[in-house]
């Protein structure tokens, strides 16, 4: 029998969680896993406002992550996927300038070298595809964002942020622009690094609005003690160089603006006949399988899944992770004849840093509302770097150190016939 050949697109968290579950669950002799990455190491990227405010990261090269797994890492990039063929085709042209994208796939607006710099096209085959491509920044189509505005949702964009950063002189101003988990972790983070600078962040809504009442007050107070400056009730329309302006048409000063309002899939779903949503995440069912492609399985923010009452999970690393495993396990047990496990797929808890020293634990329900209990100060920044920690151990060690098991294949897929041009 031949080998079922399993490719698995980005190496992010879900990504590199389901490749190396997999290798764990499978039998080496019966199957090949092919991790397709543009980056030779591991981008932890619940840590990119660290990478912005100065801080240097510990190398977590793929090479030793994946050691005496199994799993092959194909350094390129993804140009495309065609479903109907159960190809991927992709490139080693390295990007110049836009976002860039740890998990393989071009951001939006991004440019590639010229076509004399790339390496040739190649076109890999799959029997099994799992779509781990994530996600980037999104503009939200404001104007001047692509132009004047920096992001956090990638290593690329978190180093020219910092490199920006440096270069400002003392009492210069900087916009953190959106009121969510990334941007007060970025606020905060800058400020604690950087006192010398004037930092604000603007808010549609109220600062931490979607907190309990301890957590909000909380907030205010880490802000409050950081001198940074928060507009509430002020969306921003549009970003010029040295300033933002509001709804309302306030102009805020900003030397440097930082963009933190969310994250938009990649166009490489959207390209195929996959069924997606209007985002362009890919549509699966409770395994993380494609819900019009049964050899596709799609995971963390590429795709979207349903949680606690039928409400769509939100684009985080505590969602994409136990996707993984989901999907992970399911092919397993559907290669070998297995019972398919069931992964909870629910939230605990939100974890906010606040600067180094302190931090924000929000417990929520099992679908993300807040509740009165959150734990704050210097106790919760500890717990909010053991669960980073963590992350990124559990990438390592997608079976969370449990025994292992590698499972024999108990049947082949059909494979399509070759076409008349490569059986010349």
């Amino acid at each position: 029998m031949q080998q079922h050949r399993i490719i698995v697109l980005g190496a992010g968290y879900t990504g590199a969680s389901a490749a190396g579950r997999l290798a764990r669950r499978l039998h080496r002799e019966d199957v090949t896993i092919t991790l397709v990455n543009a980056e030779p190491d591991f981008v932890e990227r619940v840590r990119m406002h660290q990478v912005a405010a100065g801080q240097d990261l510990r190398p977590r090269p793929f090479s030793e992550m994946f050691a005496g797994t199994g799993v092959a890492l194909k350094l390129a990039r993804v140009t495309a996927v065609d479903v109907d063929r159960k190809t991927v085709t992709v490139t080693g042209a390295r990007p110049t300038g836009g976002a860039g994208a740890p998990e393989g796939a071009p951001e939006p607006g991004e440019t590639l070298e010229p076509a004399e710099a790339l390496e040739p096209a190649e076109t890999l085959e799959y029997d099994t595809l799992v779509y781990a491509l994530g996600s980037g920044w999104n503009s939200q189509g404001v104007p001047g964002t692509a132009e004047f505005a920096d992001e956090l949702a990638s290593r690329p964009g978190a180093l020219r942020l910092r490199e920006r950063l440096a270069r400002l002189e003392a009492g210069q101003s900087v916009v953190v622009v959106g009121g969510g988990l990334t941007g007060l972790e970025a606020a905060t983070e800058i400020a604690e690094a950087r006192p010398d600078l004037d930092v604000a962040l603007t808010a549609r809504g109220a600062l931490g609005e979607w907190l309990s009442p301890k957590g909000r007050a909380h907030v205010r107070k880490v802000f409050a003690g950081l001198g940074i400056t928060a507009h509430e009730h002020a969306a921003v329309t549009s970003v010029a160089a040295d300033r933002v302006t509001t709804a309302d048409g306030t102009s805020v000063p900003a030397a440097v603006t930082v963009w933190t309002t969310g994250f938009a899939v990649h166009p490489i779903a959207r390209a195929t006949i996959l069924k997606v949503t209007d985002t362009g995440q890919i549509m699966v069912d409770r395994t993380m399988r494609s819900l019009s492609h049964p050899d596709v399985y799609a995971v963390g923010d590429a795709a979207t899944a349903m949680g606690p009452g039928d409400k769509p999970l939100r684009m985080s690393c505590a969602t994409g992770t136990p996707m993984a495993w989901q999907a992970a396990d399911a092919i397993a047990a559907r290669l070998t004849g297995g019972n398919i496990p069931k992964t909870p797929l629910r939230y605990f808890n939100q974890c906010v840093s606040l600067g180094r020293k302190e931090g924000l634990i929000q417990y929520v329900t099992a679908d993300d509302r807040a509740v009165r209990t959150a734990l704050t100060g210097r106790f919760a920044a500890t717990y909010k770097e053991l669960v980073c920690k963590g992350a990124a151990w559990a990438v390592a060690n997608p079976t969370l150190g449990l025994p292992n098991r590698r499972r024999r294949v108990t049947a082949e897929r059909p494979r399509p016939a070759p076409t008349a041009k490569a059986a010349a």
